[in-house]
Formats: structure tokens, sequence, C-alpha cells
């Protein structure tokens, strides 16, 4: 699923949530909730 698949590449990658959420220009809860599979936008 993409939710696995966000937190396995960001883990990975090294980077926390809060760091990838700047690199996507998105807010850290943004990254949470894909993870979590609660929204996909």
């Amino acid at each position: 699923m993409l939710m696995e698949t966000i937190k396995t590449l960001r883990k990975q990658r090294g980077l926390t949530q809060e760091e990838l959420a700047v690199r996507l220009n998105v807010v850290r809860q943004t990254v949470s909730k894909w993870e979590k599979g609660v929204s996909q936008s």
C-alpha cells in the first residue's frame, strides 16, 4: 500500500516526517496522515 511505501522509503533515506514534509512543501501532519492511511491528498 502507498502508506507503507512512503514510510519505508522515508526511513530508508534516514528522514524524519518533518524533513520529508519540508522537502515536499507540506506540513508534518500531512506526512503522518499519509503514513497512517488517513489521507492520500
